[in-house]
């Protein structure tokens, strides 16, 4: 599988925002599940490949 990245930097930006408040909610919270989803998340805003994205041939990276 190759990970070549297939998310632009808008996407990546708003990705990390959200990442931020999913781990910010899940400490206040005290929820794995939220934490979980904040760790993913925050993997694709920094890698810049989403699973999601790849099995569907979506790409918002300018090549």
């Amino acid at each position: 599988m190759s990970k070549n990245k297939n998310i632009g930097t808008p996407g990546r930006l708003f990705r990390f925002a959200i990442a931020i408040a999913l781990l910010v909610a899940a400490y206040y919270k005290s929820s794995w599940i939220l934490a979980g989803a904040g760790i993913f998340v925050l993997y694709e805003s920094l890698a810049g490949w989403c699973i999601v994205y790849h099995f569907f041939g979506k790409n918002s990276c300018p090549k």
